[in-house]
C-alpha cells in the first residue's frame, strides 16, 4: 500500500468515526446513503389437470410461461412442493341447509383430516349474520366441536361471511392462504353486494373454493339470488384461481372436500418480479401457458387471474 493510499484510508476511517458520534438529529438532516431495493414478488398458485381431471405433477419451470397484461415475465421462483396453508372455513347454517347439515359437517371433518402440523384454520359460521366462532388454530377438534352446536335457520348472509373471512385471513401466519365455502349458494341477507365482494377478492391474495349441493331442477319458489348463487360462487372462486365444486347428492360432499384438499396440496407456485414497475394500483391480468409434453393428454391450468399493483 502506498503512503498516499494509507493517508486516504486513515482519513476515511476518521470521517466515519466522527459521523457515528454525530447526534442522530443532525445525521437525519444529512443525505440518506442507505441502498434501498424495492422489490415486489408476485406469486401465482397453479393447479394443472389432464383431460380426465387428474392432477399432473412433475412439471418443471420450463413447462410454464407467464404473461402479465400480455407481456411475458421472467420466472424468479418456481416450486412444486407442498407448503403449509392457512385456511378459513366458511360454513352455511341458514334454513336451506337443514337437510344438508350432517353431510356438510362430515365434509368439513374430511377436509380437516388433510391438515398437517404446520397448517392452521379458522371457522366462520353464517346464517342471518356471520361470526368468527373459532380463530386460527392448529387443533382441528376445536372446529369440529364448534360445528356440533350448529343449528340451521334464518336467511343467508354469505357475502358478509366472505368479507369477514377475508378480514380474519389477515392474521394468517402462512404465505399460502385459502377459503373453503360450504354452502348451497345464494345470498339474500348481506350488507355487502356481490360487486363489492368480487372487487375485494381480486385484491386479496387468497384462493377461494366452494362446495355445495346446487339443485337447479328444484328452483320453484326460490329467489333470484338463490337461483344465481352457484354462478356467483363460481365467479368469485375463479377470480382467485380456486374453483366451485358441486355435488349431485349431499352424500358426495365429503369426497368433494377431499378433492379440494388434494388440489390445494398439488399446486405449483410461480413467482416473478413484474416488468411493469408502476405503482399505480391498477389491476394486472395474469395468463399462464403450458408446454404440452409428448405422450400426455391435453393439460389445463387453473390460476389466479390477476392482482392489483401496489400504490405509492
Amino acid at each position: 500500500m502506498t503512503v498516499s493510499n494509507a493517508v486516504k484510508l486513515n482519513c476515511g476511517m476518521i470521517a466515519l468515526f466522527f459521523w457515528l458520534l454525530t447526534p442522530a438529529a443532525i445525521r437525519a438532516q444529512q443525505p440518506d446513503l442507505t441502498l434501498r431495493v424495492d422489490t415486489t414478488l408476485v406469486q401465482i398458485p397453479v393447479a394443472v389437470t389432464d383431460s380426465v381431471n387428474r392432477f399432473v405433477l412433475g412439471l418443471q419451470k420450463v413447462d410454464f410461461r407467464l404473461f402479465e397484461d400480455g407481456v411475458e415475465q421472467n420466472l424468479a421462483h418456481f416450486s412444486g412442493d407442498d407448503a403449509p396453508f392457512s385456511v378459513g372455513l366458511v360454513f352455511d347454517e341458514s334454513g336451506s341447509m337443514d337437510f344438508k347439515m350432517r353431510n356438510s359437517m362430515a365434509a368439513v371433518s374430511q377436509f380437516l383430516k388433510t391438515m398437517t402440523r404446520d397448517d392452521e384454520a379458522f371457522l366462520v359460521e353464517f346464517g342471518d349474520t356471520a361470526s368468527v366462532s373459532v380463530g386460527f388454530t392448529d387443533k382441528a377438534a376445536l372446529i369440529e366441536d364448534a360445528l356440533k352446536n350448529a343449528k340451521p335457520g334464518g336467511l343467508t348472509a354469505m357475502l358478509d361471511a366472505i368479507h369477514l373471512a377475508l378480514r380474519e385471513m389477515k392474521k394468517a401466519k402462512n404465505p399460502r392462504k385459502a377459503l373453503v365455502i360450504v354452502s348451497d349458494g345464494g345470498d339474500n341477507h348481506s350488507k355487502f353486494t356481490s360487486a363489492e365482494i368480487e372487487s375485494l377478492v381480486r385484491e386479496a391474495d387468497v384462493q377461494i373454493y366452494a362446495m355445495g349441493v346446487f339443485e337447479p331442477s328444484l328452483s320453484f319458489g326460490l329467489t333470484s339470488e338463490e337461483i344465481s348463487g352457484p354462478k356467483l360462487l363460481s365467479e368469485i372462486a375463479t377470480q382467485t384461481g380456486g374453483r366451485a365444486f358441486s355435488a349431485s347428492l349431499t352424500s358426495d360432499l365429503p369426497s368433494v372436500a377431499s378433492r379440494i384438499a388434494v388440489e390445494l396440496r398439488n399446486q405449483y407456485v410461480l413467482g416473478y418480479y413484474p416488468k411493469n414497475t408502476a405503482k399505480d394500483g391498477k389491476y394486472r391480468h395474469v395468463e399462464i401457458k403450458l408446454a404440452q409434453p409428448k405422450g400426455v393428454t391435453v393439460l389445463k391450468a387453473h390460476w389466479r387471474l390477476g392482482y392489483y399493483a401496489v400504490t405509492e
